[in-house]
């Protein structure tokens, strides 16, 4: 989501290297995250979010005082404004409804839909701003979308709760809605703006928790699925993503979607239904396509 702040023309090979491990290593880490909450036994959503954010907010503040110092840090704060306000929100959205939708769906349902992101930010900017969309595009979001209802066809026939996959599809969204704003104003740092929507989101839990208290295990696991799992893995992206072209950042973080749904098969024997496998196959194929084409057309595409 920082593409607008991309020079891959000009960006030295060892820092383009260190791109790629860098969101190769967010992938891994977020990868986690299905099969973290499946270890935790709470059965209040809300308090899971609380703790959750309050983890990450603290990561993400540690995170930012070594980078950039007290200062460098409160500057970026106020820097972000309206535009970074309002992605703060789409994380806190978007990492709330992961929470809640775990209840509900299976993890690979999730991930899956989440793959879609940058054709939904495709779409969602021509809708409001009519940036122009390829050939190319329109046939990758029209997989994207036969996957999808392919993927959810099990809750429209009532096979399973269609709550799950509308909360997937509002992660989706919600992620995508970022991508375009921060696209639109390229001065939007991610990194206060994702530690801003990590405060609503734990601000909000705060209110509709039934209560605050877990076990040390539970508060053990709830350290690593805030601040590692989506801590790191989110400093990990913001620091990569910036040395890549966008094209060649979003393809990596398709190892995500790969992975999330093998640990949560191998380690909680959970198995993804049939629909879920054939619709998440045309939706990752879609998207490898459409991003490796993107990536080449990058690669082609003259230094101005």
């Amino acid at each position: 989501m920082s593409q607008s702040t991309l020079r891959p023309a000009t960006t030295p090979l060892h820092s383009r290297t260190g791109g790629v491990l860098l969101v190769l290593g967010s992938a891994i880490v977020w990868s986690f995250g299905g099969t973290l909450a499946r270890f935790l036994d709470i059965a209040d959503g809300w308090t899971i979010v609380f703790w959750r954010s309050t983890f990450a907010a603290l990561f993400l503040i540690g995170f930012m005082l070594v980078r950039d110092g007290a200062a460098n840090m409160a500057r970026l704060f106020r820097e972000m404004g309206w535009p970074g306000i309002a992605v703060g929100c789409c994380f806190a959205i978007a990492s709330t409804s992961f929470i809640l939708a775990l209840a509900y769906t299976t993890v690979a349902n999730i991930v899956l839909i989440q793959a879609g992101v940058p054709l939904i930010a495709a779409l969602i900017g021509w809708l409001l701003f009519r940036e122009r969309i390829s050939t190319t595009t329109w046939a990758a979001i029209a997989a994207v979308i036969a996957g999808v209802v392919v993927m959810v066809s099990d809750s429209i026939g009532g096979g399973v709760s269609p709550v799950g996959d509308a909360l997937a599809l509002l992660i989706a969204f919600a992620f995508a809605s970022a991508t375009v704003i921060t696209r639109r104003y390229a001065h939007v740092r991610m990194a206060p703006a994702a530690c801003f929507g990590t405060i609503v989101a734990g601000t909000i839990a705060a209110t509709q928790a039934s209560g605050f208290a877990v076990t040390t295990s539970e508060l053990a696991i709830l350290v690593a699925f805030g601040a590692l799992n989506f801590g790191l893995g989110l400093a990990l992206f913001v620091t990569g993503a910036r040395l890549l072209p966008a094209a060649l950042a979003a393809l990596l973080g398709t190892l995500e979607t790969v992975l999330a749904p093998l640990w949560v098969a191998v380690i909680h024997g959970e198995i993804p239904r049939t629909n879920t496998i054939v619709g998440g196959l045309i939706v990752l194929s879609a998207l490898v396509v459409y991003l490796t084409i993107e990536l080449l057309r990058e690669q082609i595409r003259p230094v101005r």
